[in-house]
């Protein structure tokens, strides 16, 4: 059975917690491996290296929409899938993500509470909640 008095605030948790998660990784991205850096380890996993910019910015914007918690259904609905198109990058490299390469738990581990928010809701505090039709 959920409980209704503190579920808000369970998935407040998980928003406030994943929000801080893209903004550290969409920033690292960003200002320490830099967008070339970020294109370049893209290109070296399979994908394209023009994906760095779009998935930089999405990172960071979705971390920030998390955060103030507006349209955070949808922003982690999307972030499920990104993040789990990012753990196929690490498949090959197995389980644990201290493996050479990283393996695919944490990013898989990521995906699954992205898609916890979407199916649970906005949470306590949220600035734009989402409308449910009854």
């Amino acid at each position: 059975m959920i409980d209704t008095r503190t579920s808000p605030y369970a998935a407040l948790v998980l928003r406030l917690a994943l929000s801080i998660m893209f903004v550290a990784h969409g920033l690292t991205k960003l200002l320490v491996f830099t967008p070339a850096g970020t294109a370049k380890f893209l290109e070296s996993v399979g994908f394209s290296g023009w994906l760095a910019w779009p998935i930089i910015a999405f990172e960071i914007v979705a971390g920030v929409l998390l955060l103030a918690g507006v349209y955070a259904r949808a922003v982690a609905a999307i972030a499920a899938i990104e993040l789990f198109v990012a753990s196929t990058a690490h498949f090959h490299n197995g389980w644990m993500f201290t493996n050479a390469n990283g393996g695919w738990e944490y990013p898989v581990f990521l995906a699954a509470a992205a898609a916890v928010l979407a199916l649970t809701g906005d949470g306590a505090f949220a600035v734009k909640p989402t409308v449910r039709n009854v």
